[in-house]
């Protein structure tokens, strides 16, 4: 059975974003080969804060290097919002330095927790709870009070669902609301959760709230069985991830987007080949999208 085809007059979204166009994370091993190409078409970077704060020496120039030329947003790995021990305020405050110190754009973090008396090295699940809800945006409010900025949180890839009271989309949500914070969208990771826990990617995507979107993430998979993907950020983007970033682009209109690669890192022309389909899709949608665009039941 055909679904109903993608309109020809794409969205447009009138909402400010902390940063344009299409990005990349930005690994210590990528910061020679992008010294080395001041042509790449890369918009802007992000790093992860805990792999930088204090960091000086040749890697704190080089990275100063590059926050001074590019547009930075800073995506974190430990705050662990949802975990149980405390919120780790004396780390919330060392990293306010260093997004003032660095003058980055915007931070997000992951809707999930990785800490209870010690680092967990895992983004474990928070359960699909009311009481969670109002657990994680109460620590996502103190959040944004010590930082003095609003936050994003990223929709997770998850493999389990303890406790499951409600539907994914409704609990990310219901905390975007009572926490009254932005959206990190994860694209890869819509894929991955509907294969993994069965669901159809575009109804997930079409309850998505557009306007909190501050930007997009795109990344690569592990094929572990035709039921079972692992989001790993070590392989190139597959062409169904790319289908739904295009209908995210139709529905929400065309977002920042940045490709995140941890590793298994190719050679940069490899690499920046897939930043540039991202600019190529970005220009297809800021043009007025493609009418033949359909998808099939």
């Amino acid at each position: 059975m055909r679904k109903q085809e993608l309109s020809s007059s794409p969205a447009v979204n009138d909402k400010p974003h902390p940063v344009h166009g299409a990005g990349l994370g930005l690994r210590r091993t990528l910061l020679g080969p992008l010294a080395d190409r001041p042509d790449h078409r890369v918009s802007f970077m992000e790093v992860a804060p805990e792999n930088w704060i204090g960091v000086g020496g040749h890697f704190g120039r080089q990275l100063r290097a590059f926050t001074e030329r590019y547009p930075f947003v800073a995506h974190g790995l430990s705050l662990s919002l949802g975990g149980p021990s405390a919120l780790d305020e004396t780390f919330l405050y060392r990293l306010k330095r260093f997004l003032d110190d660095h003058q980055l754009r915007y931070y997000s973090e992951h809707l999930s927790y990785c800490s209870d008396a010690g680092h967990l090295y895992d983004l474990m699940p928070i359960p699909f709870t009311e009481e969670a809800v109002h657990y994680v945006a109460a620590r996502i409010r103190r959040t944004q009070d010590i930082l003095e900025r609003r936050i994003a949180v990223e929709n997770v890839s998850y493999y389990a669902a303890p406790g499951k009271e409600m539907a994914e989309i409704d609990f990310l949500n219901a905390v975007l609301a009572e926490a009254d914070c932005e959206l990190l969208l994860d694209v890869n990771n819509i894929y991955v959760n509907s294969v993994n826990h069965h669901y159809d990617a575009e109804a997930f995507l079409s309850q998505v709230p557009a306007e909190r979107i501050g930007y997009i993430h795109v990344a690569g998979h592990y094929h572990e069985a035709e039921d079972l993907l692992v989001d790993t950020h070590g392989a190139s983007v597959i062409d169904p991830v790319w289908a739904l970033l295009e209908k995210t682009y139709a529905r929400c209109g065309v977002i920042p987007t940045l490709l995140e690669r941890d590793f298994n890192i190719p050679p940069l022309p490899e690499l920046l080949g897939e930043v540039e389909q991202i600019a190529r899709l970005q220009a297809k949608w800021s043009l007025g999208g493609q009418s033949s665009l359909r998808t099939h039941g």
